[in-house]
């Protein structure tokens, strides 16, 4: 099975400008993000830019780079663009990495990939984790997914879901009920690349609006999502000068 790795990697960050080139034990974070892509079964790996500065540094240290518009809508727009630039055909298998993951297990990577492949009629795959605490799952900037008995995603929400109504009628509760199986949403997709090229196509949903969620204009336009929990949970990524500090403490020791 054949795909390929995009990294998306903008310059522009309201909390952390001009991430994807920040120093990380002596490399900048694109670069550790692109080292542990080529780590999975990839067969090619590409940073997708908007910015001279970002393009300029990749380049200098080996990766394929391909620059894309600056005035994209969604990060699925940008991702797009690319697989066009780069003349992939409909069936091809495609992993969006994000650039601010530089601990990004190799292996999830290929977990999705492989995972997509082997479901002939899903468009996208993702993965998910499961919550161990009550505020994690009521934190709305923690996207939960709900799935069924095979796989496919039936909802992603900022809300938390499923809901269970009886063990949640106590407004005392202090700790997660158990049982339950709660999974928090981990952003890495594979997708086809002819969902791409109907995804840009499609206007935003009534639910992505409400919800912030791109995936769900995926479902509202009847495209199934394969859901598997991952096989090695993926550190968290970097968003802010603080996630920063923490990161280069890990590579440093």
């Amino acid at each position: 099975m054949i795909f390929s790795v995009i990294i998306p990697a903008r310059y522009a960050s309201s909390r952390l400008p001009g991430k994807p080139l920040q120093d990380i034990a002596g490399r900048p974070m694109i670069e550790h993000v692109y080292r542990r892509a080529l780590e999975s079964e990839a067969a090619r790996v590409v940073i997708a830019t908007d910015d001279p500065r970002i393009e300029s540094v990749a380049k200098g240290f080996g990766a394929e780079v391909v620059m894309t518009d600056a005035a994209h809508p969604s990060g699925t727009d940008r991702l797009q663009e690319v697989v066009t630039r780069l003349g992939l055909y409909a069936d091809d298998i495609v992993v969006n990495v994000q650039g601010d993951e530089p601990l990004i297990p190799p292996r999830i990577i290929n977990q999705v990939a492989h995972n997509l492949a082997a479901e002939p009629a899903a468009s996208i795959a993702t993965l998910s984790e499961p919550i161990e605490d009550l505020a994690t799952f009521k934190n709305p900037n923690v996207v939960k997914v709900v799935a069924d008995q095979q796989g496919r995603a039936l909802y992603f929400s900022r809300a938390p879901i499923p809901w269970p109504r009886d063990a949640m009628a106590d407004d005392a509760l202090e700790a997660l009920p158990q049982g339950y199986g709660f999974q928090r949403h981990i952003g890495i997709y594979a997708y086809r690349v002819k969902l791409l090229n109907d995804f840009v196509r499609w206007p935003p949903c009534p639910l992505e609006q409400t919800e912030c969620l791109e995936q769900l204009r995926a479902m509202w336009h009847g495209a199934q999502i394969h859901v598997a929990e991952a096989d090695e949970a993926p550190p968290a990524g970097v968003d802010t000068p603080e996630d920063l500090a923490r990161v280069r403490a890990l590579l440093a020791g």
